[in-house]
């Protein structure tokens, strides 16, 4: 019997999410790699070497940086040189030992990049889903990084948060703790994250959900057990104690990730630290009026860090 090729589900697949008038023209980036340890790192780039600030754009569990990009390329008319990174397991990133990832990982590469790609430029990470705290520790791990802009700040040790990202909910948060405990050969499991993650929760859309579920490049990948065990445990220290600036831009209708939970993990950081809703925006914000805020608040935090201030949180 033949082997059925994987689904090919590109950036075109995803902006056609976007409002009508937001689709045309779609700015496609330039695709690079960089070698990491045993990584094969994709970045997708628009490059503006004359652009006063760089923007990094870190994905979550369901999505990639292609997925990300019909966002982030509405950007690209300004003054912005962007690149979008496909972390491991994720997107077009090869890995060369998938088993081990684990969510250290993440943060390491996180930094590696941001310290090999430094031309003294300030650059600002915006980071979506669970990618948003992810963004916030790297940074507070790195040098050089004006603020973070994150969709949701979810600490995964918050009970709370537990329950919203399983598709089990509260029913899910007593065995949390044996996830945890996870090792040997039991964290080299794979597991399909959409078998775990409420992707249908994803967008305000069902398609959506449905698109990121069946992408095996995003929430259609296979994570070891390992890596969930890593990403429950982890204590996010530098993120709590670095003083950073950080933005939250919550989608104001998100189902899936409640704004209150965002909310209760920002309180907890040195700051300085602002809030705004997304106004009509699901959890993957890509329904107006809200991507304009996104756009906006994206646009106003550029600005100041490209002139070498803070932008005021709110």
């Amino acid at each position: 019997m033949q082997k059925r090729r994987p689904v090919e589900i590109g950036i075109e697949d995803y902006a056609d999410f976007l409002p009508p008038g937001r689709r045309l023209p779609l700015v496609s980036p330039d695709s690079t790699w960089w070698f990491w340890k045993n990584h094969r790192v994709h970045l997708s780039r628009f490059r503006n070497p004359d652009a006063a600030v760089r923007l990094l754009v870190v994905h979550g569990a369901g999505a990639h940086g292609a997925a990300l990009w019909p966002v982030a390329a509405l950007l690209a008319g300004g003054r912005v040189d962007i690149t979008a990174v496909d972390l491991p397991l994720y997107g077009r990133t090869v890995t060369g030992s998938r088993h081990t990832v684990v969510y250290e990982d993440w943060i390491a590469l996180l930094v590696d990049l941001l310290t090999a790609e430094d031309d003294g430029r300030p650059v600002v990470l915006f980071g979506a889903s669970i990618g948003g705290f992810l963004a916030v520790q790297a940074a507070a791990a790195s040098h050089g990084v004006a603020a973070v802009i994150a969709t949701c700040l979810l600490d995964p040790r918050d009970r709370g948060t537990q329950a919203a990202l399983t598709r089990f909910g509260s029913f899910a948060t007593p065995f949390m703790p044996l996830l945890s405990l996870v090792r040997g050969p039991v964290a080299r499991i794979p597991v399909k994250i959409s078998w775990i993650a409420d992707l249908a929760r994803m967008g305000r859309d069902p398609a959506l959900g449905r698109l990121c579920a069946r992408d095996p490049r995003g929430g259609g990948a296979w994570l070891p057990l390992g890596f969930f065990a890593s990403y429950l445990r982890h204590p996010h220290t530098q993120a709590r104690t670095v003083p950073l600036e950080v933005h939250l831009m919550h989608p104001e209708l998100d189902q899936w990730t409640p704004k209150a939970l965002s909310e209760r993990t920002l309180r907890t950081l040195p700051g300085p630290t602002g809030s705004r809703a997304l106004r009509g925006c699901g959890h993957f914000p890509l329904e107006e009026p809200g991507l304009q805020d996104l756009l906006d608040g994206l646009e106003e935090v550029l600005t100041d860090a490209a002139s070498g201030q803070d932008a005021t949180p709110g």
